[in-house]
């Protein structure tokens, strides 16, 4: 099995992200386009319940995954490999069994009770097959990251949007005639085959890559286990109260706002469209730069799981630098163009700029997000999960107090909630930084903060004087790719300028990375 450096996994994740993420707002647009924001409002209701459920079914396993297999690989032994497989498989199936019928069950009740429409109900029964699935899919990937193979889980992650962004228009038009929320249903049908498609590749890949026989006495290992047991929940344990914390949040949250809302005077439909706005419009456009920091946060836990076991906490450090300086400045450039073009972006891609506004509020502060998934990831890699748990705690907490302090207030409305999302997202990370300056040597380089602060002002003054000036006689689709083309041009040249990618890490790019950095000239 071919294993990747740090960089050249992360960089083969990153590429399978951004295909990913194009992908996936094509998948948007169109749904968007079908169902409009009453139908995403529906559709990004059922959503945090899903990924709840999922949390609970996956118990934090692919993190506890990917490390126990990284240091039982840096040791040779492929005997607990196979121990830490099979005990995974037996705990996600058992919990696939339990949560999936109740998901059925309670439905109705999440529906009409909880989230005040019920129209809802139908997208939940549709998804709620795609558990048992993701579950193992996330086994499968957890034993791949572990072995510092990123290019299946890479693929799968391709192959699924392929799948979704092919079905997708069709079963939302199907249904589109019985109804909104059937359609909404059928966008969720769309991404269950697309995650089976996705699981039989992973499986598939797995039978041919793996060199132990895991069917093979499998319950004789599921009871000898009891000790892998106990390892995995020691990480998995943790790391999973982090994120049901998250999740747990992000279930209560249209709640709270649907509530908050009503409170504030808005109807029920109403507050379902503007929730499909800020969920469904502006967040996934903020949140598309986190491909890159989840590649990070992906190959961060096994390489420095890995580097622990061997007692290198030089390249622990080496290791996290890399991290935050490669997530600011690629988070950079996302805050820098979101923030400026905000409007046409919205226009282009939905038909109209009525969440254009929440993304220009959110998109300076969610900087802070896209190293925040490193951070939890050298947390997890040094068994310091726990303080990772306590810290997401903290911010849920205030965020859903926000929520309904900021929401309930007719001024304010959803962007009440809006700000409450931001303010415990920055809360969070700079939690996550204060823990792990108090257990890595680290030090902090002010001087390459401050070339990344100039980059982004920089290129964003310059980004906006063109789209307004030079090309402002041209059709919109045009301005916007010109400008944001130029926008990027100066902000990369900059980066190069100020030192802020190194030679190492441009040589990294697979395919032409060697060119790159002969032609250009940096150390």
């Amino acid at each position: 099995m071919s294993k990747q450096t740090f960089l050249r996994g992360t960089l083969i994740l990153i590429l399978a992200g951004f295909i990913t993420r194009v992908l996936g707002f094509i998948n948007r647009i169109v749904v968007a386009r079908f169902i409009g924001e009453e139908g995403v409002g529906l559709y990004m209701m059922a959503v945090p319940t899903l990924v709840l459920v999922i949390t609970i079914t996956q118990l934090g396993l692919p993190v506890a995954i990917s490390k126990l297999v990284a240091e039982a690989e840096a040791q040779g032994d492929q005997k607990r490999i196979k121990k830490i497989l099979v005990v995974s498989l037996a705990i996600t199936g058992t919990l696939s069994i339990l949560f999936t019928p109740a998901m059925v069950f309670l439905a109705p009740f999440l529906a009409e009770e909880l989230l005040t429409d019920d129209r809802t109900k139908w997208p939940l029964f549709a998804i709620a097959p795609v558990v048992p699935i993701v579950a193992i899919s996330s086994v499968i990937r957890g034993y791949f990251q572990g072995k510092q193979n990123m290019r299946p889980a890479a693929a799968s992650q391709v192959l699924e949007q392929v799948v979704r962004i092919s079905l997708v228009a069709l079963f939302t038009s199907a249904f589109l005639p019985y109804g909104i929320e059937y359609a909404a249903a059928g966008a969720m049908i769309s991404a269950v085959i697309g995650e089976l498609v996705s699981l039989i590749y992973l499986a598939a890949m797995f039978k041919v890559k793996k060199k132990m026989k895991i069917r093979r006495n499998f319950f004789k290992s599921v009871q000898n286990g009891k000790e892998t047991f106990q390892q995995l929940m020691g990480i998995a344990l943790p790391t999973t109260g982090s994120r049901l914390i998250g999740n747990v949040s992000w279930f209560f949250e249209p709640i709270v706002v649907a509530n908050s809302l009503a409170i504030a005077g808005v109807a029920t439909v109403v507050a379902t469209k503007q929730y499909g706005g800020l969920t469904g419009y502006a967040l996934p456009l903020l949140t598309l730069p986190s491909f890159i920091t989840y590649s990070l946060s992906t190959s961060l836990v096994p390489a420095i799981s890995e580097a622990m076991a061997q007692n290198k906490p030089k390249l622990v450090e080496h290791r996290l630098q890399q991290a935050i300086r490669l997530s600011i400045v690629s988070g950079g450039l996302a805050s820098v163009v979101l923030y400026v073009f905000a409007e046409p972006l919205m226009v282009v891609m939905y038909g109209n700029s009525r969440s254009a506004i929440f993304v220009q509020v959110m998109a300076p502060f969610f900087i802070f997000q896209y190293f925040q998934g490193p951070l939890q990831a050298v947390l997890q890699a040094l068994d310091l999960a726990k303080a990772a748990m306590i810290n997401s705690l903290i911010g849920a907490a205030i965020k859903t107090a926000l929520i309904f302090l900021l929401a309930t207030r007719p001024s304010l409305g959803i962007m009440g909630v809006a700000l409450a999302i931001v303010i415990g997202m920055v809360l969070v990370t700079l939690l996550h930084f204060a823990t792990v300056l108090k257990v890595v040597p680290f030090t902090i380089y002010i001087r390459d903060y401050v070339k990344s602060g100039l980059t982004m002002v920089i290129s964003g003054i310059v980004g906006y004087f063109f789209y307004e000036n030079l090309v402002a006689d041209s059709a919109m689709v045009i301005r916007l790719i010109t400008a944001i083309g130029v926008t990027s041009m100066i902000y990369c040249f900059l980066l190069l300028m100020f030192n802020l990618v190194k030679k190492e890490e441009l040589n990294r790019i697979p395919y032409i990375g060697g060119y790159l950095s002969n032609i250009i000239p940096i150390k």
